[in-house]
């Protein structure tokens, strides 16, 4: 069972979310309702009209009441799982236009987030509570699904277009995001975090996370970005291989490439592999690396490039 939470699902931290709970308890009691109630009759027929010789069953009539209740009362449920159902997403559905919009980026296999004021994060959803947010999704390559269990909202990312979806927290408390669409190999590993602030460290997280690195050397803050812009998955600083090539070492060597040619691990091939990454595929890898067009600013490749410089 999660904090505050019940045995079905975790805890509500959206304004919709007891409404989604509420029209789920419905369904669930009422079907257990009817389970009992045919499991019994099976149980009570079954007994009572056991075969006891060989004898012919009289003619049986039908029954207009009977008919009648077990048509008109599903009937009835069914309609008022419609109506309160299609209020519910109604809700869900209409933005609302006072909401704070947070452009959202899927991509094999990670979520990134930027804001208006320049922010940026990957992995990492920050939003206030008490505010309506709104996420314009899309997807750099397959359908992805961006999926947020305690605040009752899920979504398909697809590539091409934008999606939307909206919520308001209204607690503080830091809460998972998950991919709900098998992408790829590391689908399971597409998990990611949402932090709800009050709304005064909202705006003192915005202003740091906008000025992100200032004060920093170039390479202390490129070891900042390996871990916050999830390099970490895929790449190691310590020789061993990932599912890309470690970075250990390996400024100013050649790379041997998928297509039998090499190339000099310099400046220009870093940049090109984060913006580009299917240009030169390095031997023995998939060419499954997303890109970071639009992700990182050029200060923050600057950064990248410094700390793998530095990993001698």
């Amino acid at each position: 069972m999660n904090e505050n939470g019940s045995f079905w699902m975790p805890s509500a931290e959206s304004t919709y979310a007891g409404d989604v709970d509420g029209i789920f308890h419905f369904v669930y009691y009422w079907s257990i309702f009817f389970l009992v109630i045919v499991v019994l009759g099976i149980v009570v027929f079954a007994v009572k009209y056991r075969r006891r010789k060989l004898e012919m069953t009289p003619d049986l009539s039908h029954n207009n009441t009977l008919e009648l209740m077990w048509t008109a009362f599903p009937a009835i449920l069914v309609m008022i799982v419609f109506v309160w159902g299609f209020k519910d997403y109604i809700k869900m559905t209409i933005v609302p236009k006072d909401a704070y919009e947070i452009k959202v980026t899927g991509q094999k296999w990670f979520w990134s987030f930027e804001y208006a004021e320049g922010a940026t994060t990957v992995n990492e959803l920050v939003v206030p509570a008490g505010r309506p947010i709104k996420l314009l999704m899309s997807s750099q390559d397959v359908i992805h699904c961006l999926y947020l269990p305690n605040f009752r909202a899920k979504r398909d990312v697809l590539p091409n277009r934008y999606s939307m979806m909206w919520f308001e927290a209204v607690n503080v408390g830091e809460f998972p995001v998950f991919c709900a669409e098998y992408c790829g190999t590391k689908h399971s590993e597409m998990i990611g975090k949402i932090r709800v602030l009050g709304e005064t460290e909202f705006k003192d997280w915005l202003e740091t996370s906008s000025a992100s690195g200032e004060g920093m050397a170039p390479e202390e803050y490129g070891a900042k970005l390996y871990v916050s812009k999830a390099c970490i998955t895929c790449h190691s600083i310590d020789g061993k291989p990932g599912t890309g090539p470690s970075w250990k070492g390996i400024f100013g060597k050649q790379e041997h490439l998928a297509d039998g040619s090499s190339v000099l691990v310099d400046e220009n091939y870093i940049r090109e592999s984060l913006l580009n990454p299917q240009a030169k595929v390095t031997a023995g890898y998939q060419p499954v690396m997303p890109t970071f067009q639009g992700i990182l600013k050029d200060r923050e490749i600057d950064a990248i490039i410094a700390y793998i410089k530095s990993l001698k």
